[in-house]
C-alpha cells in the first residue's frame, strides 16, 4: 500500500477521480460531450501551459464553457528531450495531485488533442497510478490535431486500403523518405525545426503539391495550405503544426 493510500485508509478518506479530457486540438467547443459533465463536477482543473507561452492553449479550447476560476491549476509541463529530466517533472506534477486526490478532491486533467496520443497525460496517468494503484480514473477520448487538420482542409487521411503512418518527424531526411515510399500517407506530427527540411524534401521528391499543412487550427495565428510547394518555413514553423503528406495525388489512384 502506498504511503498516499496509507493516509487515505486511516484517516477513512474517498480518495477522489481522475479525469482525462481531451478538449482540443484549438477550435473551441471539440470537448466530447461525455466528458463536458466530468469538467462540471471536479473540483480542480489542471491546465497544461508550454513552457514560455503566455496562456494555456488547452483553456482557450474551453472558450464559452463556463469555469469556476478558483478550480483552474496551470502548470508549465516541460517536453524536454532529456528522459530524466521529463521523468522528474512529471514525478513532482504526480506528488502535487495525488495529494488533491488522496483528499477525496476530484481532479480534471486537460489536454490537447486526444488524451492518450502523443500526450503529456500519459506520462501523469503512469505516474498517478503508480502512486496510488487504486485511483479511480477515466480517460475520455478527444479529437487528434490531424483528424482536425484533415478536416479543416477536406484532405482524407485514407480510402479504400491506403497505409496511413503516424509518426513524430524523424531527425533526417533519409528516415523520412523510406517511410513516405512504404506508406501510401504519412502524417507527421512534432515538425519543429526540422520543417525546413522537410519542404526541402517534399520538393525533390515531387510530391509538395498534394501535401498539406495546418498549424494552430481555430487559433490565432492559424496557418492552412493544401499545397506546400509554396510554404515558407519561416513563416509556417511553430507550435501545434501537422503536415499530412501523400505520396501520390489522390487523382491519379483514383484512375
Amino acid at each position: 500500500m502506498s504511503r498516499a493510500e496509507k493516509n487515505q485508509a486511516e484517516n477513512n478518506i474517498p480518495c477522489g477521480t481522475l479525469w482525462g479530457l481531451g478538449v482540443g486540438p484549438g477550435p473551441a467547443g471539440y470537448l466530447p460531450v461525455a466528458a463536458l459533465e466530468a469538467l462540471q463536477k471536479a473540483d480542480l482543473i489542471y491546465a497544461p501551459r508550454a513552457r514560455g507561452a503566455d496562456a494555456s492553449v488547452a483553456l482557450q479550447c474551453l472558450e464559452g464553457i463556463p469555469l469556476d476560476p478558483l478550480k483552474l491549476r496551470e502548470i508549465e509541463f516541460n517536453m524536454d528531450p532529456d528522459r530524466r529530466v521529463l521523468a522528474g517533472h512529471y514525478a513532482h506534477l504526480a506528488d502535487v495531485i495525488a495529494a488533491e486526490l488522496s483528499a477525496g478532491r476530484h481532479v480534471a486533467y486537460l489536454t490537447i488533442g486526444d488524451s492518450l496520443t502523443y500526450s503529456t497525460y500519459g506520462y501523469l496517468l503512469a505516474a498517478l497510478l503508480e502512486r496510488l494503484p487504486h485511483l479511480p480514473h477515466r480517460t475520455f477520448p478527444g479529437i487528434t490535431s490531424y483528424a482536425a487538420a484533415a478536416s479543416a482542409l477536406g484532405w482524407p487521411l485514407g480510402e479504400g486500403k491506403e497505409r496511413t503512418l503516424i509518426l513524430p518527424c524523424p531527425d533526417d531526411s533519409a528516415a523520412l523518405r523510406e517511410d513516405i515510399l512504404t506508406h501510401d500517407i504519412v502524417v507527421l506530427m512534432k515538425i519543429g525545426p526540422r520543417l525546413s527540411w522537410v519542404l526541402e524534401l517534399l520538393q525533390e521528391m515531387g510530391i509538395a503539391g498534394h501535401c498539406a499543412f495546418a498549424r494552430r487550427i481555430g487559433l490565432s495565428g492559424e496557418l492552412l495550405a493544401t499545397d506546400v510547394s509554396e510554404l515558407s518555413a519561416e513563416d509556417a514553423s511553430g507550435y501545434l503544426a501537422t503536415m499530412l503528406i501523400r505520396k501520390t495525388p489522390r487523382e491519379k489512384r483514383r484512375a
